[in-house]
């Protein structure tokens, strides 16, 4: 209990991870505001304006940042499902491959492998077309020389992956190594991987409408502006404190949002997806080691 007590107390005032560095420069500007207010007020300034905090009530402005939150946070979470599916199914797609499509002849096994790590490809050519980044040594381990040279002239990397893998299928499908209904089960997987990939694209390419962002942005500004004239009577000098106080906490809220809007970066608040693609390959890598060593341990066996 204590050392969670000291983990809370670090996490209060840790700054990796957090929003500060976004919005603190919007704090102390608001914090300064306030202070010229109770300035201003200490003058003799008519500058206290109490009932002006009815123009702009406060529940309607945390309505909408609620609403902003919870857009945002739906997104990320719809981004997690899309990648926890996908892990799932290249589990099962790798496994069903190695099970289901018989060897006839000594290059099957490798032709099996090969794209076992195709799929490997899939996830991390999925990584990348999120990010808008292209090819890179990372997906050029995981194919032949042929393949990777060919990426450079496509632009969606993961569907073209998927095309090799569904060619592989047919393929065997042709040379009677699969069956019909193994075939069509195979396809089916392959098939979610590709509606994974579709639904991390809408989430990508539909931005948060620009004209309530703006309309957000304008309504913080007006309350960050308008609370000093309402509290500066009541607070005096304690009124820019006041101020950077809600501020923080209502800028936080906005930088939260647009922090977890897109959830496929390298943010700290970002979905892992370096750690989920290295589990994927973890995991298949794995099944070839497991199952290669199984097989040569019983041709060992049938020559002794």
């Amino acid at each position: 209990m204590k050392l969670e007590k000291i983990r809370w107390v670090q996490m209060a005032f840790q700054l990796k991870g957090s929003v500060v560095s976004s919005i603190y420069q919007r704090v102390l500007w608001c914090g300064l505001f306030g202070f010229i207010i109770s300035v201003l007020h200490y003058l003799g300034w008519p500058v206290s304006k109490p009932m002006i905090g009815t123009i702009l009530p406060s529940l309607v402005l945390g309505l909408l940042l609620v609403f902003r939150t919870n857009t945002a946070y739906e997104r990320f979470w719809e981004g997690r499902r899309c990648w926890g599916n996908l892990v799932n199914t290249t589990r099962n797609l790798a496994r069903q491959v190695w099970v289901t499509i018989n060897e006839n002849s000594p290059e099957d096994r490798a032709n099996k492998i090969s794209t076992l790590r195709l799929i490997i490809a899939f996830s991390v050519a999925t990584k990348l077309h999120l990010r808008g980044e292209r090819e890179n040594q990372e997906l050029q381990q995981l194919m032949s020389t042929a393949r990777y040279n060919e990426l450079s002239t496509i632009e969606n990397l993961p569907l073209e992956v998927a095309f090799w893998i569904s060619d592989y299928l047919q393929e065997q499908y042709n040379r009677n190594c699969l069956h019909t209904y193994q075939l069509i089960n195979l396809q089916e997987l392959l098939n979610i991987l590709v509606d994974n990939l579709g639904s991390c694209e809408r989430i990508l390419k539909t931005p948060m409408p620009l004209a309530y962002a703006i309309h957000l942005k304008q309504l913080l500004l007006v309350y960050c502006c308008l609370l000093p004239l309402q509290i500066v009577d009541t607070l005096g000098w304690w009124t820019g404190l006041m101020v950077a106080v809600v501020s923080f906490t209502l800028f936080g809220v906005e930088a939260i949002g647009l922090e977890i809007e897109n959830p496929f970066g390298y943010d700290d608040n970002d979905l892992q997806l370096d750690a989920i693609c290295n589990t994927i390959k973890h995991n298949i890598e794995d099944l070839i080691m497991t199952q290669s060593n199984a097989a040569r341990s019983l041709q060992e066996n049938v020559i002794y």
